[in-house]
C-alpha cells in the first residue's frame, strides 16, 4: 500500500509503503537512542574526569587539613595552659585563623560538587576562581610550582559553577603536570567591555605543546601524555570534555603555545551585568 510520498531535491516524488516507512521509523528511533546513549556517556565521562582531579588533589587537601588540625590542637592546648590573656588571645586568633582557613576549603570543595545538574546561574568569575585556587594552592606548593592569581576585573557570567570549576581544575592539573619544579601557573580574570566578554586564564610555564599536536588536542583520544597513577592526562578526554563543557556555556576555548615557552588557555563567556540583591532575592524564592 502506497500511504506516504517524498519529495526529493530535484523535485521528484517517491512513494514509500508500509513496511519502508516502518523501517524508517524504526532506524530514527534507534537515532534517538543512540543520542540518549552518547549524551549518558557523556555525563560518565565528566563524572570520571571530576573524580580522577579530586583524586589529584586528595593527598593534598588531607594533607592541608591535617596541618590545620595540628595548628588548632596545639594553640588550644597552649591557650589552656596559660593564663596571661596575651597569649590565649594569640591562640585564640591563631584557632580562628586555621578554622577560616578548613572553611575556605570546606567552601570550595562544596562549589565544585555543584554540578549534579545543568542549571546556570549568575556568579563571580572572580569568586569561581577564588574557591579553586584554595583546592590547588597546597598541591601547587607541594609540587613546588608557584602561584600567581590577577584579577584585573570582577566579571560575571551565568553558568553552571561546579563545571566550570571542572575545566579550570583540568587545565590547572595539566598545567602542572606540564611544568618542572620552580616553574609558575598564572590565572588572570579579566574582562573585554567592547566585546562584552568574561575572561580567564590559565597560562603556564611548561615545555609547550608542539605545532603539530596544536590542533588536534582537542580531538577525542588524542593525547601526547601518559596516564599517571590517577588517571590523570592520556586519556585523551580532558580537553574535548573542557571544549564541551565551555561551548556549552556559549563560551570559547582558545590556545596559545610554543615548544619551551609555555602555554596559556582562554576561557572566553558571555558578560553578564552583576546581580542585584533584588534579583538574587526573587530567584531563592
Amino acid at each position: 500500500m502506497l500511504n506516504k510520498q517524498l519529495l526529493f531535491p530535484n523535485g521528484m516524488v517517491r512513494f514509500m509503503d508500509t513496511e519502508q516507512q516502518r523501517n524508517i521509523e524504526s532506524l530514527e528511533a534507534e537515532i534517538k537512542r543512540l543520542h540518549a546513549v552518547v549524551e549518558e556517556t557523556q555525563k560518565q565521562l565528566m563524572l570520571a574526569q571530576k573524580m580522577g582531579s579530586i583524586g589529584e588533589l586528595a593527598s593534598s587537601i588531607t594533607h592541608e587539613f591535617n596541618n590545620i588540625l595540628t595548628t588548632v590542637i596545639n594553640y588550644a592546648k597552649l591557650g589552656l595552659r596559660h593564663t596571661d590573656q596575651t597569649q590565649r588571645d594569640k591562640a585564640f586568633n591563631k584557632i580562628l585563623s586555621a578554622g577560616q582557613r578548613a572553611a575556605k576549603i570546606t567552601t570550595g570543595m562544596l562549589s565544585y560538587a555543584r554540578s549534579g545538574n545543568d542549571r546556570k546561574e549568575a556568579h563571580s568569575l572572580t569568586q569561581l576562581v577564588n574557591d579553586i585556587v584554595v583546592l590547588v594552592e597546597k598541591d601547587l606548593h607541594i609540587h613546588r610550582i608557584t602561584l600567581e592569581t590577577k584579577i584585573e576585573s570582577e566579571p560575571y557570567v551565568l553558568v553552571n559553577p561546579g563545571q566550570l570549576q571542572q575545566v579550570l581544575l583540568n587545565l590547572i592539573v595539566n598545567a602542572r603536570q606540564a611544568m618542572q619544579p620552580g616553574g609558575t601557573l598564572t590565572i588572570i580574570v579579566s574582562e573585554d567591555q567592547e566585546k562584552q566578554s568574561a575572561i580567564v586564564s590559565v597560562q603556564d610555564t611548561g615545555e609547550g605543546i608542539p605545532a603539530e599536536s596544536l590542533g588536534k588536542i582537542f580531538d577525542r583520544f588524542y593525547t601526547t601524555k601518559t596516564a599517571d597513577k590517577h588517571g590523570q592526562g592520556g586519556t585523551g578526554l580532558g580537553l574535548p570534555l573542557c571544549k564541551d563543557v565551555v561551548e556549552a556555556h556559549s563560551g570559547r576555548i582558545r590556545v596559545e603555545s610554543a615548544v619551551g615557552h609555555g602555554t596559556r588557555f582562554n576561557l572566553i563567556f558571555p558578560l553578564i551585568a552583576k546581580p542585584t540583591l533584588m534579583a538574587n532575592v526573587s530567584r531563592a524564592s
